[in-house]
């Protein structure tokens, strides 16, 4: 595994990548300080994921993951970032990170976090999405975990498809490219998945399909 590790403080950044390295013995993992050098690095070489801090010398806050997607859309980017309130967090997933792991979070949660997304899914934190309580464990939310199909909702095979691409957080213009259809079609399918799942939004589909558990290979 490649992991693209961006934040412009060097002890984090050393630390962050220290505990990638952990996750198997064959992870290669690479640094940049700031937004341009992490474009320049992504786009000479090929990475499974990045870890972006929002807070970059050259270009913070949403508008660093904003560039970053517009640079490499194909590369699958979680957020690292010392804000967990719901309002950055449903930002970030909204302008298609697939992940966001608050830094106060413990090595196990990022370590698994990582690993959810390395392997498809979304993490969501969930202190961010429901009121706080006492001595409750932050969990990834996997959409690989049993529970409803996306046949279940009443979705096609296409529609299915639409929605996987659309929790990589694929805009309708690539998720058209991807699947050979018109931008048009793109738009109409995605409309039809928010109202199976009774949603209005990207983020708003992202994290019912993360509550419902919902398995994308059925």
């Amino acid at each position: 595994m490649r992991i693209l590790v961006v934040d412009d403080h060097p002890m984090m950044a050393e630390a962050l990548a220290l505990a990638m390295r952990t996750l198997e013995r064959a992870t290669n993992v690479e640094t940049a300080g700031d937004l341009r050098g992490a474009i320049a690095l992504a786009g000479e070489e090929k990475y499974d994921l990045c870890l972006l801090d929002l807070g970059l010398p050259d270009c913070s806050g949403i508008d660093a993951l904003t560039r970053l997607r517009e640079a490499v859309p194909a590369l699958p980017v979680v957020v690292v970032s010392g804000a967990d309130d719901a309002e950055h967090v449903l930002n970030a997933l909204d302008k298609g990170a697939m992940g966001y792991i608050p830094k106060t979070s413990p090595r196990n949660v990022l370590l698994s976090a990582v690993r959810l997304v390395a392997s498809g899914g979304i993490y969501v934190p969930a202190e961010a999405l429901k009121p706080r309580e006492p001595d409750t464990a932050t969990a990834p939310v996997s959409l690989e975990a049993s529970g409803k199909t996306a046949a279940d909702l009443g979705l096609s095979a296409r529609q299915r498809e639409v929605l996987d691409l659309l929790l990589k957080g694929l805009p309708n213009k690539l998720i058209a490219r991807k699947l050979d259809i018109s931008e048009n079609t793109a738009k109409i399918h995605v409309s039809s998945v928010f109202r199976a799942l009774g949603v209005a939004s990207r983020t708003q589909a992202l994290i019912a399909a993360s509550r419902l558990g919902l398995r994308l290979d059925a």
